[in-house]
């Protein structure tokens, strides 16, 4: 499914993709109005959409999903407040302190298997102001993130997303999944995102990685919380005009990119399982649920393997310096990934 043509297999990340010749005609002839002023119907339908997607009452359309997390934080916690999610999280690890800078809040990191955090070390790292002598920030709000990106791409299982979202509510604190690539979780485990996000109060979703739309993300929650939501998009600087011709690209991929993410998943598996017979490399294949692949090799030799990668015309992205990343896309093809598995041997050192 290569839309265009290269020379290089660019697996970096699946933010790579880029909008297809169908998504650009269907961009091109959007229906477009301000939507600062709520005039945009593109906008509107897409919000619509959405929000019946995830049986959620409103959803608001910003620019990226970082922008999504930051508003859903600010919109439902205060200054001195603590939000708790996993160690290796994306709104701790790469959203630039967002969290403190914006919100003004700590951060509590719960450990995790795969990046999948258990209940139970949820409850136990939130903490509550109240009876605390004034020692503690008031742990407000619990965060999951599905897939796991650091985790490899690995997805909550309904028993476990129900289980933190109660831990949430029962220590009257809000709960919100960063769903960056929830319906990479809902194809590979067969549940709605409907079902997924019953229990949460909130929901990033993002448009831009493998449904293949160049802009957005979208935050669905109730009409209380995305009447905030709005007005902290303003504050921060989120406010679009005539956005349709970027919401048209995210309703064309809902509706023709979502059940194609299998064959990402599957093509990942295929390069996994390749490795997997390969001495050099380390590669945990109960991680490899979705489009991701995190494959160990020679400590320090990260950037070098990236390097003997880039020669035979593969790009990958180093993690840290014995770790890799790989991930797969809709201008990925069956190709594509023989070739990458033929560079992947010759690296080997």
């Amino acid at each position: 499914m290569r839309h265009y043509p290269s020379d290089t297999v660019d697996l970096r990340s699946d933010t790579v993709t880029q909008p297809t010749p169908d998504m650009r005609e269907v961009m091109s002839k959007a229906p477009v109005g301000d939507d600062v002023l709520g005039d945009d119907p593109t906008v509107i339908e897409l919000q619509e959409m959405m929000a019946g997607i995830f049986g959620k009452e409103e959803a608001l359309f910003v620019p990226s999903g970082t922008m999504s997390n930051a508003i859903a934080i600010r919109a439902q916690t205060e200054p001195g407040d603590e939000v708790v999610t996993e160690r290796y999280s994306h709104i701790y690890v790469y959203e630039g302190g967002g969290y403190a800078a914006l919100s003004g809040c700590s951060i509590a990191l719960v450990p995790s298997e795969g990046g999948i955090m258990e209940p139970e070390d949820v409850e136990s790292l939130i903490r509550k102001g109240d009876g605390s002598l004034g020692h503690y920030p008031n742990g407000s709000m619990v965060c999951v993130e599905n897939t796991s990106n650091r985790g490899g791409g690995t997805c909550y299982s309904l028993e476990n997303l129900d289980a933190i979202a109660n831990v949430a509510r029962t220590n009257n604190c809000r709960s919100h999944i960063d769903g960056a690539r929830i319906f990479n979780a809902s194809v590979a485990t067969s549940l709605s995102p409907k079902r997924m996000a019953r229990e949460y109060d909130t929901i990033s979703v993002c448009l831009s990685k493998g449904l293949g739309a160049p802009v957005g993300s979208v935050l669905v929650g109730s009409s209380e919380t995305l009447y905030k939501a709005h007005r902290w998009r303003k504050m921060f600087g989120g406010g679009m005009r005539q956005a349709g011709v970027l919401a048209s690209a995210g309703i064309y991929a809902l509706e023709n990119n979502v059940d194609r993410l299998s064959k990402d998943h599957d093509r990942a598996m295929e390069i996994a399982s390749a490795l997997d017979e390969m001495d050099s490399y380390d590669v945990d294949l109960k991680q490899v649920q979705t489009n991701m692949i995190y494959i160990g090799c020679e400590s320090g030799d990260a950037e070098g393997l990236i390097s003997r990668l880039e020669k035979q015309g593969v790009q990958a992205l180093s993690i840290n310096d014995s770790t890799i990343r790989i991930v797969t896309h809709l201008h990925i093809t069956d190709e594509d990934i023989q070739r990458t598995i033929d560079a992947l041997e010759n690296a080997q050192r």
